[in-house]
């Protein structure tokens, strides 16, 4: 019996070798990518300041900037780069370079960036603006849409105004009251 058990452990062993001799020999792992950030899907932003990208929803307790948003922006104050979908921040959202989607708040500004979209609020301001501005005052450089509040102003427009003051300063009749509409085909901007 001593000698079949010694004869198996052989057989395992010298197995055990010549499958070891055999295995390829181990890959060395991959060198880890250059700090990409994958975007998180929930970022709750507590005075937040990161250059993120979130994907999904960011909710500012009192305060949150990042690099961009895809989908839903609750909070207080809430700022970022490029956004695309629903930005509901109560005091002020503000997108810098393009904003695709709707602000709602007290204060909404895309004041350096292209709108497509609405913006509602007490006031509104966007430098280029295709889509609805709804407010008590509504100011853009470039309309392509509608504004309707008590104050509407834009440099140009191909659209409408409805409210107590309009002025499109680069139209033929710069100042209406209750209505006033732009035909000028943004060949300056």
């Amino acid at each position: 019996m001593k000698k079949i058990l010694i004869a198996l452990c052989a057989v395992i062993a010298t197995a055990a070798a010549v499958a070891q001799d055999a295995a390829p020999a181990p890959v060395a792992p991959a060198p880890a990518p250059a700090e990409t950030t994958a975007p998180w899907p929930i970022w709750l932003a507590f005075n937040s300041t990161r250059n993120i990208d979130v994907v999904g929803m960011r909710v500012t307790i009192p305060y949150g900037q990042c690099e961009g948003v895809t989908g839903l922006d609750l909070g207080i104050w809430g700022t970022c780069r490029y956004f695309e979908g629903f930005q509901i921040n109560i005091l002020r959202n503000e997108t810098i370079d393009v904003l695709a989607g709707a602000q709602a708040g007290v204060y909404n500004t895309a004041g350096r960036a292209d709108c497509a979209g609405l913006q509602f609020g007490l006031f509104n301001e966007a430098r280029s603006i295709t889509g609805v501005q709804l407010g008590l005052i509504n100011v853009a450089e470039s309309v392509q849409g509608f504004q309707l509040g008590l104050i509407n102003r834009a440099d140009a427009a191909y659209g409408f105004q409805v409210g107590g003051v309009n002025v499109i300063r680069e139209s033929e009749i710069s100042f209406m009251p209750i209505i006033n509409v732009g035909f000028d085909l943004f060949t300056r901007y």
